[in-house]
C-alpha cells in the first residue's frame, strides 16, 4: 500500500522521516544512536548519500539529503535493513537492555501483519519523503529538524543536542558532516 511519499526524484533533495514501529523509544541508549550515525557515515561514503540536515530523536530520525547516485530509494532501503538487522542484534545479545523481552515482541508482532517481513519489523516501511524544490521550503524543513529535541524537552538550543546537524550550522563538533545549505544558492 502506497502513502504518496514516493521518492520519484531519485537525486534531488528530499526531507525524509524514517520512524521506529510503534513509536518505540530505542534512540534513548547511546549503543542505538551509534549504529544509526555509522551507518550514515557508510552510506556517505560509499552509497552516494548527501546530507544537509539531520536529528535522531527517541524514535525516529529526519534527514534532509539527496543521492549523487541517483537511488535514493536504494540508498534508505539498505540504511534500514542494515541498521535493523545490527540495532535487533545488539538487543538480543544486550544482556543490560532492561526492555529486551517488550521491545522484541512489539518488533515480532508487526513483523507478523507483514508478509514481506521475516521475525522482525524494526522500520515502518514508509520514508515519509517530501520533495524540498525551493530554498524557503528547504530551510522551513531545516529549521523544524534543528527545532525537534528543543519541542521534544530535550535541549534549550538546537545546537545543544549532540545527534543533530544544529551543531554543524552553529559549527560545532559533530557526530557527522553535512553539506551546509547556503540561504541564498540553490543546492540541487
Amino acid at each position: 500500500m502506497t502513502t504518496g511519499y514516493q521518492i520519484k526524484e531519485q537525486s534531488e533533495l528530499h526531507y525524509l522521516t524514517l520512524q521506529v514501529v510503534e513509536w518505540v523509544d530505542i534512540f534513548t541508549r547511546i549503543i542505538y544512536k551509534e549504529i544509526i550515525i555509522d551507518s550514515l557515515k557508510f552510506c556517505q561514503k560509499n552509497k552516494g548519500l548527501q546530507i544537509f540536515g539531520y536529528v535522531i530523536m527517541t524514535n525516529h530520525i529526519h534527514l534532509i539529503a539527496n543521492s549523487v547516485d541517483g537511488c535514493l530509494s536504494d540508498t534508505l532501503r539498505d540504511f534500514k535493513r542494515f541498521t535493523s538487522n545490527k540495532i535487533l542484534k545488539e538487543i538480543q545479545e544486550n544482556t543490560q537492555e532492561s526492555r529486551k523481552d517488550w521491545m522484541l515482541k512489539v518488533f515480532q508482532n508487526k513483523a507478523i501483519q507483514h508478509s514481506r517481513n521475516e521475525k522482525y519489523q524494526f522500520w515502518t516501511h514508509e520514508n515519509h519523503a517530501i520533495h524540498l524544490y525551493t530554498p524557503k521550503f528547504t530551510w522551513k524543513k531545516l529549521e523544524y529538524i534543528h527545532n525537534n529535541p528543543v519541542r521534544a524537552g530535550i535541549v534549550q538550543y538546537p545546537e545543544h543536542y549532540l545527534f543533530s546537524s544544529a551543531r554543524n550550522y552553529a559549527e560545532l563538533d559533530s557526530s557527522i558532516d553535512v553539506i551546509i545549505l547556503d540561504r541564498i544558492v540553490k543546492t540541487y
